[in-house]
């Protein structure tokens, strides 16, 4: 959904016709009317969609990824021609262009205007010299939670959540390589440098968060948890947790009607001064497409200042747009915590890349910690502080 007004889509709709009237047409074949897009679910809005749509005559058809594991499976059993953009992790392009999957970029195309120079940085999306993936939203794996309840002060510490008070009262994003990392530095350890002898207190530490802990879910499961008290902390949560969502759960957006539930001002999120964990979506272009000029047209016309005010306030979920010249207003801004940006970049670590081998031990550790202890039922929401002692409180089965 968008943050602009019907002149904001007019103008998005004008910006895109100027970017495809400066690229060479593509062939003409019956299949140029139909772009082909792995992407998240933040990228599907008609609001998002519609003006790049409508001015190149042309559909998107997106298929929905889940995980950055997710793209690299359908993308290497897909056929040629499949699929035209890739929008995934940022730190996976590289992979990806090594394995002859995406197609060099050309860093012209892609201003930096307005742009932070470390999300900027082609480092990431880079891949022998040559770039694969820019940069068009960023958001954070860190803490969200409900400042009603709990200690805003408290959260500023990454071991606050390992308190006891807090056993019955947190959930745990079910993703193990961000809260891996993130349990990694809450050891003083850096994520993209671990060692086999790091393992044995990375598993003790992730197990007592676990103990802890009354649930683990995907995105919208503990997203929903703590829209509706049953916990009162997200491991691994930020503005994609918190900012937009309303009454229900229900992630409204700056052009909602009238009636849809206000935003939760209680619900919050921030980077212990430990740090915290950085996703950053980045925009590729498959080698294989048959439709290379009007796939780099949506690449680009995704980085226009009216594109990225929609993409930040999707209705799926919220975050940072690259460029900070989206037009988005004080309260959205405040609700992204925009004006802390700067500092949160600079403490925050950005997807750790490993090798396959840590990578396969890392998984091995989150399945023995956290899948075979997954709690069959959500417990009845409880207050921290509100009247019950910590053996009253919710407890790992």
């Amino acid at each position: 959904m968008s943050a602009c007004s019907r002149r904001g889509s007019l103008a998005a709709a004008t910006t895109a016709l100027i970017i495809l009237a400066a690229i060479h047409p593509g062939p003409t074949r019956a299949a140029d009317d139909v772009l082909n897009v792995l992407t998240w679910c933040d990228h599907e809005d008609p609001e998002l969609l519609g003006p790049f749509e409508q001015a190149n005559k042309v559909r998107v058809h997106f298929k929905d990824i889940d995980s950055t594991a997710a793209a690299r499976t359908i993308l290497r059993q897909s056929q040629a021609g499949d699929w035209d953009v890739v929008i995934l992790e940022e730190t996976a392009a590289p992979q990806l262009a090594a394995a002859g999957l995406l197609a060099p970029l050309e860093p012209a195309d892609f201003p930096s205007d307005g742009i932070p120079a470390a999300i900027a940085s082609p480092t990431a999306g880079s891949y022998q010299g040559r770039l694969y993936s820019v940069p068009e939203k960023y958001g954070f794996h860190a803490v969200a939670f409900n400042q009603a309840h709990v200690s805003a002060q408290d959260m500023q510490d990454i071991n606050a959540v390992w308190q006891p008070r807090y056993r019955g009262h947190i959930a745990i994003y079910d993703s193990y390589l961000p809260i891996l990392s993130y349990v990694a530095l809450a050891l003083g350890l850096d994520p993209a440098h671990l060692t086999e002898a790091d393992l044995p207190a990375l598993q003790d530490k992730l197990a007592s968060l676990r103990a802890n802990a009354t649930l683990v879910g995907d995105s919208a499961s503990v997203q929903q948890a703590l829209a509706d008290g049953v916990v009162d902390i997200v491991v691994g949560g930020g503005a994609w947790t918190t900012a937009g969502v309303g009454e229900g759960g229900a992630v409204s957006t700056p052009t909602a009607q009238p009636d849809t539930p206000k935003q939760r001002p209680e619900l919050t999120f921030t980077l212990p001064r430990q740090g915290g964990i950085r996703w950053q979506h980045g925009i590729s272009i498959i080698e294989s497409s048959q439709r290379k000029a009007l796939a780099l047209a949506f690449a680009q016309y995704l980085r226009t200042p009216a594109a990225q005010a929609r993409l930040a306030t999707s209705s799926c979920f919220w975050g940072m747009p690259a460029n900070a010249n989206a037009p988005l207003d004080a309260d959205t801004k405040a609700a992204l915590h925009w004006e802390q940006q700067p500092a949160y970049i600079a403490a925050s670590h950005p997807f750790p890349v490993l090798d396959d081998g840590m990578d396969t031990k890392l998984h091995a550790i989150w399945d023995r910690v956290m899948k075979d202890n997954i709690p069959s039922a959500a417990p009845t929401p409880d207050r921290i502080g509100g009247g019950h002692d910590e053996e009253d409180t919710p407890v790992q089965p």
